[in-house]
């Protein structure tokens, strides 16, 4: 039985485990990535006079760190995949990665029994050991758990609704981390330090947080159930070097990734110095529980309004919208002094637009992969997506070195209140909240002008193309005959062999000639024939193979157990509908058998944009494919979607 047919019977528990996994992961990760270093720098060590120096070698060594990760990275992706175990290959890492970074994280909010102060040098050592620890286990975790939707189901509206609810639970655990980490610190602090709270407090709190991701990523390691299919076969490994070698030759893809690197790093570091500014600055710790309360629930609202507001403006001019209205919150931001009216406005302006960038930066990453098909003659999908992950790690990485740095050179260190800031180091602390950030932002909008060419447009013109070549790009074992039939491996096919050829789609048959797209209408995508569609769902009209699939889910080629390839295209120039309306329930490479749904569309949704639904089917011809007849057996009037239309026969 196929995955995409198979009873869900625990879907919603699965569903409702992998959510609550997202919402401790998340927690887990905004405690690391935005607060760790609050605690570093203010309560790690005790005020003395090497604290600013030690403070600046734990900030330096957890750059260094985060950025050798980096490397290491694709290697865990690929340890991952190769692990087989009868709990599958993602969960025991979920699990086991969870608890061991929980747990690492822990001590890490400790001064281990005192070292900071008798032996800081032991210490460090010490630190930068379980620090590397935490990190690659939270690494084994993190791309585990994002890895375990394709496994969780095979149907794509089961994977959406999986995603969905992920969304859901990390928005919820992102922003909850910052709601309640002042008010729990200073719940368990015995002394407040000026509303900073002291080291039992942080610690409490960070016990919290890594015992939450913890038991949530226990339960999804009971919850839910990894689905084994041969599409799941590992058949290559990923390394930096690759990842390099397709930013070098995709120039879309690189210049997309250099703008993100300059805004992600900028943004990153000023949404990690915000604490800092009510603690320090305002000297109100407390009031700053108000920010992310509001940025979680104005971001939900924020990301609802994308499609929308992509539609209407485009992606280019989303991104200079939402970058104007940062840089304009940064200003209010900069002026802001000790209101904390002012500052919570201003942090919520520049949260507002944080989700619609990146969701523009992200469909343009995604869509530089048929551009990279297109230019390179190959498709490096999983090289591709890889590129986004890496660049926020590099930009928290950098981020959490600057703001241990910048907190170190403002006086923001053990035993300082916002009465012992000075002048000078306030000027300090907002030169690099404000002004530095504000510049790497205004530079991503620079390269995003001038080298980033990938509009909607152009995309659906290259997926155009990409239709129309599909067939010249086969791989070998793509055209040739599949010796497999009626699951017997050993019955190859040879020549004057014959299929019939169902209809992919219920309706009424006309001749291709008749369509209003020219291209299939000429004849120059190849023979076939077309339907005007009665119900929304299509149908694989033989057994054979997914070979091509396209983002807009608009279309399929399939190549037959004889090695015929036919691509099946839904209405005349729905490329420009970017998938609204489409779902597919099928993947590049996977096996179909007659009469397995493919795709599904909504006729209304496709005639509201104004075009035309009309189904197109083409039988293409090239060097590797054989020679092939087509026999009509059926060629008008109304036709259901398991009926014989053609025979097609092999020479």
């Amino acid at each position: 039985m196929n995955d995409a047919t198979a009873p869900r019977g625990n879907g919603m528990t699965a569903r409702i485990s992998y959510s609550f996994g997202a919402f401790g992961h998340d927690m887990f990760y905004g405690m690391l990535s935005t607060y760790f270093m609050n605690f570093v720098t203010g309560h790690l060590f005790s005020s003395g006079a090497n604290t600013a120096k030690m403070v600046g070698y734990i900030s330096g060594l957890i750059m260094i760190l985060r950025i050798v990760e980096l490397v290491i990275d694709p290697y865990i992706g690929n340890a991952i995949d190769k692990t087989n175990t009868r709990w599958g290959h993602f969960k025991p890492w979920v699990v086991g990665g969870g608890i061991i970074s929980a747990v690492a994280i822990a001590i890490l909010f400790t001064n281990m029994g005192g070292l900071t102060t008798r032996s800081p040098y032991l210490y460090l050592a010490i630190f930068a050991v379980i620090y590397i620890v935490m990190d690659i286990f939270y690494s084994f975790n993190d791309v585990a758990f994002w890895s375990m939707i394709p496994a969780i189901s095979f149907d794509s509206e089961e994977r959406e609704k999986t995603a969905t609810f992920a969304r859901i639970g990390s928005t919820i655990g992102g922003n909850l981390v910052g709601v309640i980490i002042m008010p729990v610190v200073l719940f368990f602090s015995i002394k407040s330090n000026g509303g900073t709270g002291d080291d039992r407090g942080w610690f409490m709190f960070a016990l919290i947080v890594a015992g939450i991701s913890a038991i949530t990523a226990i339960g999804v390691g009971l919850f839910t159930h990894e689905k084994q299919n041969e599409l799941r076969e590992n058949k290559e490994s990923t390394t930096i070097g690759q990842v390099l070698g397709v930013l070098v030759h995709n120039d879309q893809l690189m210049s997309i990734a250099v703008t993100y690197l300059f805004y992600t790093t900028g943004v990153t570091l000023l949404n990690s110095l915000e604490l800092y500014y009510f603690q320090y600055i305002i000297g109100n710790s407390a009031a700053y529980s108000y920010l992310p309360l509001l940025n979680g629930v104005i971001g939900i609202f924020t990301v609802a309004l994308y499609p929308a507001l992509s539609k209407r403006f485009t992606r280019r001019n989303v991104f200079f919208g939402s970058v104007a209205i940062m840089l304009c919150a940064v200003v209010l931001f900069a002026f802001a002094g000790k209101s904390v009216v002012m500052a919570t406005i201003a942090g919520v302006l520049f949260a507002l637009p944080q989700p619609l960038n990146f969701l523009v930066v992200l469909m343009i990453i995604t869509d530089s992969v048929e551009y990279g098909q297109l230019k390179l003659g190959h498709r490096d999908e999983g090289l591709v997506l890889s590129v986004r992950p890496l660049l926020d790690k590099f930009g928290g990485a950098v981020a959490s070195g600057v703001v241990g740095l910048t907190a170190t050179a403002a006086g923001m260190i053990s035993g300082a209140t916002a009465d012992t800031i000075t002048s000078h180091g306030s000027l300090v602390f907002k030169t690099m909240m404000f002004a530095v950030p504000a510049v790497m932002v205004i530079i991503s909008v620079f390269i995003f002008a001038k080298k980033v060419k990938l509009s909607e447009q152009y995309h659906a013109e290259i997926v155009d193309e990409l239709e129309r070549t599909w067939h010249q790009n086969l791989a070998e074992d793509d055209t040739e005959a599949i010796a497999t039939r009626d699951g017997d491996e050993d019955a190859a096919y040879g020549s004057n062999s014959t299929t019939q050829f169902l209809a992919p789609v219920d309706g009424k048959l006309l001749p291709l000639a008749s369509v209003s797209d020219e291209a299939f209408a000429s004849g120059s995508m190849g023979e076939g024939f077309a339907i005007d569609p009665s119900a929304g769902d299509v149908y694989a009209p033989f057994d054979g193979k997914v070979v091509a699939t396209f983002p807009t889910n608009h279309a399929v080629a399939l190549v037959s157990d004889d090695g015929i390839p036919v691509l099946i295209h839904v209405g005349v120039n729905t490329v420009e509908m970017q998938g609204e309306g489409f779902v597919s329930f099928v993947h590049n490479g996977q096996r179909v058998h007659a009469d397995d749904k493919l795709l599904e569309f909504s006729s209304s949704a496709i005639k509201n944009a104004g075009k035309d639904d009309t189904v197109m089917v083409v039988f293409t011809k090239n060097e590797k494919s054989p020679d092939f007849d087509l026999t009509t057996i059926k060629d008008s009037g109304a036709v259901l979607h398991n009926e014989a239309v053609l025979e097609v026969t092999t020479k």
